[in-house]
Parts: C-alpha cells; sequence; structure tokens
C-alpha cells in the first residue's frame, strides 16, 4: 500500500498533539497511554475509498466502528481519519498489542457486518499496511 509523505507527516504532527497537549492526563485517559503499548506492538494502517457519490453512506457505516473498537480491551490504540481533500478517503490507525488481537478484532460481528457492506460502497478493498511499534 502507498501512502502519500502527507498522510504520515499527519498522523505523526496529530499524535505528536495529543501526547503534548495530554501532558500526564495521556496516561490517564481513554485507553492504557502510551506507557502500556508495548515495544513490538502490531500496528496497522489501513485505508479505503468510497465509490464516487457513496461518501455520506460509506462515512456513515464507518463512524459507528469507532467507539465499538475502542471499547474492545484488546484495541490500545484506534483512529478514525477522512483526507480532507479527498472526502470519501478513509485512513485507520490501529495498535494491538499483537497480530492475534488484531486477527480477533477483524473476526468480530460489527467488522465483519462493516465488510459486507464495503462492495456496495468502496472502490476495492481495505488497503493495509501491517507495522511494528519501535518503542512505546
Amino acid at each position: 500500500m502507498k501512502l502519500n509523505r502527507f498522510s504520515f507527516a499527519s498522523l505523526a504532527m496529530f499524535l505528536t498533539a495529543v501526547g503534548s497537549a495530554a501532558g500526564t492526563s495521556a496516561q490517564e485517559g481513554p485507553g492504557k497511554g502510551y506507557s502500556s503499548i508495548p515495544a513490538d506492538a502490531f500496528s496497522v494502517v489501513a485505508e479505503i475509498q468510497a465509490k464516487p457519490g457513496k461518501e455520506d453512506e460509506l462515512r456513515a457505516a464507518t463512524l459507528p466502528l469507532i467507539n465499538l473498537v475502542r471499547s474492545d480491551p484488546a484495541t490500545l490504540v484506534y483512529f478514525l481519519q477522512e483526507d480532507r481533500e479527498k472526502p470519501g478517503h478513509f485512513v485507520f490507525y490501529e495498535v494491538f498489542a499483537n497480530q492475534e488481537d488484531f486477527e480477533a478484532h477483524n473476526r468480530t460481528s460489527y467488522v465483519q457486518e462493516w465488510f459486507a457492506k464495503l462492495p456496495e460502497l468502496a472502490n476495492g478493498e481495505v488497503k493495509v499496511t501491517r507495522m511494528k511499534i519501535l518503542a512505546p
């Protein structure tokens, strides 16, 4: 999967800003905080593009995933983003302790229901880049 420089730069700036703004509260806020993310954690950047005219429908189908995925104790970090210059282009940033947790996430009923909607709403499949966290 090819992500443009803007996507990674924007994500890095966002995560830096969140960490700086949150200060010590990042360790006390939702989730477990950065210190609880293990080195070598399994992270994912995933992308999907809505079919022309289906941007609002894909957004509506995707937004409920945020609370569902974040409520799963195996999910360490989960962000859904939309490209400001290309509406309907969604980028997910996800972190799990290991690949097994990620695979279990993809088998949940709500993720499977979302996948089932994609042939009607999206251009192609979800493009996934699997990565590892180098340092928490």
